[in-house]
C-alpha cells in the first residue's frame, strides 16, 4: 500500500453539487484480522470492566441500599439522552455529567471490595476471554 496523498477539499458554491472525492479502500490483505479481534477484545475487556464491577457492586448484598439508588440513579443519568442541562450548551452542558460521574465513582471507591472484583472479573474472563 502507498503512502496516502491528499487533496485540498473540494469547493462548491451554494446550490452546487458537491464533488466526488477519490478514496483508496483497505482491503483485507492490508488489515490482519487475527490483529485486529485481538484489540478489540482487550478494548472490550478495559471498557467492559469497570462497568461489569459496577454491576456486581450494585447487586453485592453487602452494599448498602442507599449506596445502591444512588449509583442506580448516577447510571440512569448519565445513559438517558435527556439532561437537566442539555449536553450541546458549551461547558455547562457537561456539568451535570461530572457532577453524576464523580458521584458514582465516589462509591465506588469507597464500597468496592475485593469479594465484589472477584465476582466481576470471573464474569469478565466469561464474557471476554482473556488475549492469549
Amino acid at each position: 500500500m502507498g503512502p496516502a496523498t491528499q487533496s485540498p477539499p473540494p469547493q462548491t458554491g451554494p446550490g452546487e453539487p458537491p464533488q466526488t472525492i477519490e478514496a483508496e479502500v483497505l482491503g483485507s490483505a492490508e488489515i490482519d484480522e487475527g490483529l485486529l479481534w485481538t484489540l478489540l477484545r482487550r478494548a472490550g475487556r478495559s471498557v467492559a470492566r469497570p462497568a461489569i464491577e459496577c454491576l456486581e457492586l450494585v447487586l453485592d448484598a453487602h452494599t448498602p441500599l442507599q449506596v445502591r439508588l444512588t449509583m442506580l440513579a448516577a447510571l440512569t443519568y448519565l445513559v438517558f439522552p435527556l439532561d437537566l442541562v442539555p449536553d450541546f450548551i458549551p461547558v455547562a452542558g457537561f456539568g451535570d455529567d461530572v457532577v453524576a460521574m464523580t458521584a458514582l465513582l465516589g462509591l465506588y471507591r469507597s464500597h468496592m471490595s475485593e469479594a465484589v472484583r472477584a465476582r466481576a472479573q470471573r464474569k469478565l474472563d466469561q464474557w471476554f476471554p482473556p488475549v492469549r
